[in-house]
């Protein structure tokens, strides 16, 4: 929105004096960058990121859209979480601390004040641009209908965002230690950590943690049903906070529980996880079989050697047009998803393939900078948005992404974003 469009029905100050001393302690502290060298084949998709920083002038927290050259008010805009913290990590990966750390400051701003106040909760999307407390959820003024709008899904809070976000935050961190800043947003991964395991922890079946919430203040519904993919991040957040707790043991229950799902999904037989279970919890979803399901878990740091074999399904049922497809048995060339699979063959120790994947990956350089998403003009993933769609409504297009230019970065540094390292460390 310009400045001359209406404020949004939310727009006040409550939080702000609850956020001010986080907000002040982020960005008073300028921040050394960290001793790694980059790597030449994500170079102009780091500097594609960066740029995107330096576009709002200042030093303010500032959220990244996902997606750019796009006309749908839905998505214009719209800086999606899970991509932002992508962006975080992948800054910090590729030596530009200053800039992830901008994002890590809108990170945990949106971590620890909300429009809906002490109740609140981390949201799937918000307004691209500089931020200040609490942070907008992203939505658009429709001229037609007179009324400011919402998307449910982007209002909502997935579990696995909210993990991706405390990801983020621990990278940031622990890339600066010695900075006064670091604490805070630990503090602020934790919190985001503590709001999965409240709102989210589930005992039905393997147990685990459920999708989360979709919709937003009026009428938020519970999402029951659980996913590999959020049992992955979520296991990769607690498992690192409990690196960090030392002698304590807050979160070595909530990473136990996350990891017996993930064993339970595990369909050795087969050779590949499950996508989760439907909304009963219990039953198993075989419905698709989804690329970040078989490819996640194994970047946990105590993955399994047997969980390997998921890479022979990938390479077998994903392969599409010199990259992978979302999905199994669907075509399409999906970028973020290429990246991926170059980041964890790399891992596997598969660097022939690995090579290849990051190749085609960073071929898909739009003029901006950042990576298409997809080489085809719609990505159909087989997947619905939320519980109110009627047909597999996701979609990807062929436009500069956010979160797959971040993971080419991260697979171009061979950088773990599970565990904060170099996979060749």
């Amino acid at each position: 929105m310009g400045r001359d469009d209406p404020q949004p029905p939310w727009h006040n100050d409550t939080m702000v004096r609850f956020a001010l001393p986080l907000l002040l302690a982020l960005l008073t502290v300028a921040v050394a960058p960290p001793a790694f060298a980059r790597a030449d084949g994500g170079t102009a998709a780091c500097d594609a990121l960066a740029a995107r920083v330096a576009a709002a002038a200042g030093d303010a927290p500032v959220f990244l859209a996902s997606w750019e050259d796009v006309d749908d008010p839905a998505l214009a805009g719209a800086a999606f979480t899970y991509d932002n913290a992508l962006a975080a990590i992948a800054l910090t990966a590729c030596g530009r601390p200053a800039e992830a750390r901008r994002i890590a400051a809108a990170l945990a701003l949106a971590a620890t004040a909300d429009r809906a106040g002490p109740e609140g909760r981390l949201r799937n999307a918000y307004r691209a641009g500089p931020q200040a407390a609490p942070p907008p959820p992203h939505g658009w003024w429709d001229a037609a209908a007179g009324r400011w709008l919402e998307d449910d899904y982007q209002v909502g809070t997935a579990t696995g965002n909210v993990a991706w976000a405390g990801l983020a935050l621990l990278t940031v961190a622990e890339a600066t230690p010695d900075a006064p800043q670091a604490p805070a947003l630990a503090d602020a991964a934790e919190r985001l950590a503590q709001w999965i395991v409240s709102a989210t922890a589930d005992d039905r079946g393997a147990g685990g943690f459920r999708g989360g919430v979709h919709g937003g203040e009026a009428a938020p519904r519970a999402l029951t049903w659980k996913s590999t993919e959020h049992a992955a991040d979520a296991a990769a957040l607690f498992t690192w906070l409990d690196r960090r707790d030392g002698a304590g043991d807050r979160w070595a229950g909530p990473a136990a529980a996350a990891r017996r799902f993930l064993d339970a999904q595990w369909r050795a037989a087969a050779g590949r996880f499950a996508t989760g279970t439907l909304p009963d919890g219990v039953t198993r979803n075989d419905g698709v079989s989804g690329l970040d399901a078989q490819l996640w878990p194994l970047l946990l740091a105590d993955a399994p050697a047997d969980w390997r074999r998921a890479l022979d399904h990938v390479a077998a049922d994903f392969a599409s047009d010199g990259g992978v497809s979302f999905a199994a048995g669907r075509p399409g060339f999906w970028t973020e998803g290429t990246a991926q699979a170059a980041l964890v063959f790399a891992l596997a120790g598969r660097t022939d393939a690995a090579t290849g994947f990051l190749a085609e990956a960073l071929a898909q350089e739009s003029p901006g900078g950042l990576l298409w998403a997809t080489k085809d003009e719609r990505l159909a993933t087989g997947l619905a948005i939320g519980p109110d769609s009627t047909t597999d409504d996701f979609f990807y297009y062929r436009l500069p992404h956010l979160g797959a230019t971040a993971w080419a970065v991260l697979a171009a540094e061979g950088w773990n974003p599970f565990t904060g390292r170099r996979i060749r460390d």
